[in-house]
């Protein structure tokens, strides 16, 4: 057995029926304890969103929306088009449905672990801020060896799906469409992400900021013209993810059919994958938010998952299953492109192309910052700079390797870091829910 199926084989058993099944418990159990506010304070949180109110001096490094758009560069990436393809292809357009039911709980997930973020946070000695599951478990549960673990786990998957496999989708995607060699692919790529990353969280909050915002709206604007040009398939594909959610999908085309096992297994694993609720990758960013109330950037935090699953994701499925392309049997991105050049004739591909490229190259940034803090906590402030360097070439190199092994090493890594997290969430389930009602007996002050 060589290195590649090893890392395939433990890869499975990370990712196998438990820690789906301790994801979605995680979401639930925090859902019941802060009483449904994925529900009822839904409107509230993308108010916030919209209006940014300010906490003036409040400590941190970057505002509530530049943690927002830093924590959504990482997140929506290559799950919101080649993992929702993925889900349909193997699970049927039931999986739809699961994705959504992943992300309802999953928002409450990613709530506690920016009220956590936000909680335990701490300053360094250089004055920016440092937070994350590596802190709250170290000092909300007294488990430092646990946050350690946390942190190793963290830094490593960075290497991987945070750079090297980004940069090799993005080679390959630019090649196979206009003839880029990946070699030039991978030295843009890494000088351009090195240009942002140089400057720290703020520089990385400012282009997130205006990036993520710009490629979302992008990516909606040709989803939905899509399905307005197809506007009369549209209930039949909302037909189809209601109907093969609980009855299963029959073979159509040169698609297989799916079980309602299928259907369920399929959508909360990409569903997962998509938004990383319960990772613990995202309350790093929001860790570093100028604000004075967790359960402020909690909230923030909560729409991620929205934005991410039930916005960009649904689009994506909505496309697929509109124009029919789910029968063919592809799957992966090659479904989703192939579903857009369907759709759009005229430039569908493109859409996807340059989706994928914006996607992954906002991927690097976050996930950059992800590294630098977990390595931060590991060997202290003398390895940011290094660290910076060292992920800008570990992208040059990506674009012309071949990383089956990486890929396989950092899913692992995902995992690895979900299991310490989870821990923390549970253990301080209590003291979330307990910050919960206690800002929630005043809202208004949420605003001011």
């Amino acid at each position: 057995m060589d290195l590649s199926q090893l890392l395939d084989r433990v890869n499975h058993f990370v990712w196998g029926g438990f820690m789906l099944y301790a994801l979605v418990f995680t979401g639930v159990l925090l859902t019941l304890r802060c009483r449904f506010l994925q529900v009822f304070h839904l409107p509230r949180a993308l108010r916030l969103v919209l209006c940014r109110p300010q906490d003036g001096e409040a400590p941190g490094d970057i505002s509530p929306f530049q943690a927002l758009t830093t924590a959504l560069s990482a997140t929506i990436g290559t799950g919101n088009i080649a993992g929702v393809a993925t889900a349909i292809a193997m699970g049927g357009p039931g999986a739809v449905f699961w994705m959504w039911v992943c992300a309802f709980f999953g928002m409450a997930t990613k709530f506690a672990e920016a009220v956590l973020a936000v909680r335990f946070r701490r300053t360094l000695p250089d004055g920016t801020m440092q937070g994350g599951p590596m802190r709250y478990i170290a000092d909300g549960l007294g488990l430092p060896w646990l946050g350690w673990i946390f942190a190793l786990m963290g830094a490593v998957a960075a290497f991987g799906i945070g750079s090297m496999v980004q940069s090799n989708s993005v080679a390959v995607v630019l090649r196979e469409e206009w003839g880029v060699p990946v070699a030039v692919t991978g030295g843009v790529l890494a000088v351009m992400t090195g240009v942002v990353i140089i400057g720290g969280i703020r520089r990385i909050g400012r282009v997130t900021e205006r990036l993520v915002p710009v490629m979302a709206v992008f990516y909606v604007a040709g989803s939905l013209l899509v399905l307005l040009l197809h506007l009369d398939r549209l209930p039949g594909a909302l037909a189809l993810i209601f109907q093969g959610a609980f009855h299963g999908t029959a073979a159509a085309g040169g698609a297989a059919g799916a079980t309602v096992a299928a259907a369920v297994r399929y959508g909360v694993a990409r569903g997962v994958f998509s938004n990383e609720a319960g990772l613990g990758s995202a309350p790093i960013a929001h860790a570093a938010a100028r604000t004075e109330s967790p359960v402020r950037q909690g909230l923030v935090a909560m729409t991620g998952v929205f934005f991410d699953t039930m916005v960009i994701c649904t689009m994506t499925a909505l496309v697929i299953l509109t124009t029919g392309a789910w029968t063919t049997g592809e799957t992966t991105s090659t479904l989703t492109r192939l579903a857009f050049e369907q759709g759009l004739p005229r430039g569908g591909g493109v859409i996807v192309s340059l989706g994928l490229a914006v996607f992954a190259y906002s991927t690097m940034i976050g996930w950059s910052y992800y590294g630098e803090e977990c390595i931060e906590y590991l060997l202290g402030l003398r390895a940011r700079m290094p660290y910076r360097f060292v992920f800008c070439a570990a992208i040059a190199l990506g674009a012309f390797q071949r990383v089956d092994v990486v890929w396989n090493l950092a899913d692992t890594m995902n995992g690895a870091m979900a299991i310490p997290n989870l821990v923390g969430l549970l253990g301080l389930s209590g003291l979330v829910a307990r910050l919960t009602r206690e800002t929630m007996a005043h809202p208004e002050r949420l605003f001011s």
